[in-house]
């Protein structure tokens, strides 16, 4: 059961402890900078992306739960070349070979200590073997000829949101990229090629729907137990794959909309999982102003709306696609939204209990 909860902000860090009995949040850090990654380590160190305004993105580092800090190396683009333009396939701007944010952090196996995967926007990923000392960008994607399809969705340029290492064969990376479909590595980065087959994007024209590379996946994740079954929160439906993301099936739920950002699933059940839904595009609220939790026990056929301790009316709170998290052992959920609302649940979103309404806007939440 875990007993730790690490929230980033766009105000800095906060720590969170439960004690059996409840939840407290106990210290903050980095106040005054937007934390929008987290990555609580396998042992004991905490890594924070931190975004400085003019001064640009930091990584720092903590091996004492954000009591003191050491600022780390960030990922580098490679130089542009002169004759290589890059542009967005929609905008027709200029995608900038610089950092603009780090979206997605993620640890190795096990047996590969070290070892850090890196999603960033503009979309690049990176690759570090001691601890983000050094990255290294994976040029077979960053100089993949279908990269530059990829185009901005809520963000001004694409970016590499979602990483998921295999745990049964970590040379098997899938990447969520928005705007640009799911990636998939079976040689640890060696080459990769876009899945989608039955992913569709209503925000096209019909004859491009189903192209697999204009798809805008908000958030992929998998199942740890059953790593060949992921769900993806899409940004006009709900999507799951139970064959590694080759092929996908769109669900139809009855439920006010589904449209977010955020999904997690159970670390033992495929078929377990929740989403955070809101009313799509332009408006970004939830429907009806109540706050709900989806939950599906049975792979997608059935969806159940979860009100229990979260408000009903006049609520305005927007999740967005880290501010979910489940923790290892699947006792406890939480989510926390743009409005500095935190919410735990101990009984798979059953019941939900307030932690704090006064948080500045929630970016990322994390359990260890």
């Amino acid at each position: 059961m875990s007993r730790e909860l690490f929230l980033g902000t766009r105000k800095g860090l906060f720590v969170v402890e439960g004690d059996g009995r409840g939840w407290r949040i106990t210290r903050a850090a980095l106040l005054g900078h937007s934390v929008t990654m987290l990555l609580p380590q396998r042992d004991g160190a905490l890594i924070a992306a931190v975004e400085h305004g003019h001064y640009g993105v930091k990584i720092q580092r903590s091996m004492d739960q954000g009591r003191s800090w050491e600022e780390q190396p960030v990922p580098r683009y490679p130089t542009q070349p002169e004759d290589e333009p890059d542009l967005d396939p929609i905008q027709h701007t200029p995608v900038p070979w610089d950092l603009k944010r780090i979206w997605a952090l993620e640890e190795g196996p096990v047996e590969r200590p070290g070892e850090l995967w890196c999603g960033t926007i503009p979309g690049g990923l990176f690759h570090s073997v001691d601890g983000g000392k050094t990255w290294d960008i994976i040029e077979s994607l960053w100089r993949h000829p279908d990269r530059k399809k990829w185009f901005g969705g809520g963000a001004d340029y694409p970016g590499i949101h979602s990483i998921l290492i295999d745990p049964r064969d970590s040379n098997t990376i899938r990447l969520g990229v928005s705007c640009g479909g799911v990636w998939a590595s079976f040689d640890g980065g060696g080459s990769w090629e876009c899945y989608g087959e039955g992913m569709r994007a209503a925000y096209v024209p019909p004859d491009q729907a189903y192209d697999p590379q204009i798809q805008d996946p908000h958030c992929v994740v998998q199942c740890p137990a059953s790593p060949e079954h992921l769900w993806i929160q899409h940004h006009n439906g709900i999507f799951r794959s139970t064959d590694g993301g080759l092929h996908w099936s769109e669900l139809e739920p009855e439920l006010q909309s589904s449209f977010g950002f955020a999904v997690a699933v159970h670390p033992e059940d495929p078929g377990l999982a929740w989403f955070v839904p809101g009313v799509r595009d332009d408006a970004r609220y939830p429907p009806d102003g109540a706050v709900t939790v989806s939950r599906t026990r049975d792979g997608g056929s059935n969806f159940e709306t979860l009100r229990s301790g979260l408000p009903q009316s006049h609520a305005y709170d927007l999740v967005y696609r880290h501010g979910l998290a489940i923790s290892g052992s699947g006792d406890q959920l939480a989510f926390g939204t743009t409005t500095g609302n935190i919410w735990i649940s101990e009984n798979e979103g059953d019941s939900w209990s307030q932690l704090s309404a006064t948080l500045p806007p929630i970016y990322c939440v994390r359990f260890r």
